[in-house]
């Protein structure tokens, strides 16, 4: 996981060369530490760090995972202006896109950015939007019932990503 975060933060900054006018944004709840670290690998170039912001996007979601099975409500901090800004929105997965597409939702709400990139950590592919990630960790293939999970340090007490059969919920 490690070398994919330094992977993509090297392909951040090779294609955005002066990084002063760019900012993080942590899609709730494991994205925000993948952006956390990803603003540690970038470098600085004189200011202190990259800015980094958190967005839940639950209250944006157009299918049914905003009723249990997805992101909890848990807040954003976006303790910066994005009017003018390259904001790199960052993820753990990419999968059907819904996710993506309301996370653009929630950033128009709050300004207007020169531009939107995406990060992921994992992309497993099986789009149902046409959405794409500008800076791709590892591309897996997971089959029709399987889930890819990331775990993270911060939360799960381990770095790793694991295939696991779909939960369904009764």
């Amino acid at each position: 996981m490690s070398r994919a975060i330094k992977r993509i933060a090297h392909e951040i900054q090779e294609h955005n060369g002066d990084l002063a006018n760019l900012v993080l944004i942590g899609i709730v709840r494991r994205g925000v530490y993948l952006a956390e670290r990803l603003a540690r690998a970038l470098p600085t170039g004189g200011i202190a760090q990259i800015p980094v912001g958190t967005l839940d996007i639950s209250s944006y979601r157009d299918d049914s995972r905003a009723d249990g099975g997805g992101p909890q409500l848990l807040g954003r901090h976006v303790p910066f202006s994005l009017d003018g800004k390259k904001v790199v929105l960052v993820d753990d997965v990419l999968y059907t896109g819904r996710t993506v597409r309301a996370a653009l939702d929630a950033i128009a709400d709050l300004g207007r950015p020169e531009s939107v990139q995406l990060a992921v950590l994992v992309d497993r592919g099986e789009r149902e939007l046409p959405i794409r990630a500008d800076y791709v960790g590892k591309n897996i293939h997971a089959a029709i019932g399987q889930r890819v999970y990331v775990r993270v340090e911060e939360v799960d007490g381990l770095d790793a990503v694991v295939m696991g059969e779909l939960r369904q919920t009764v």
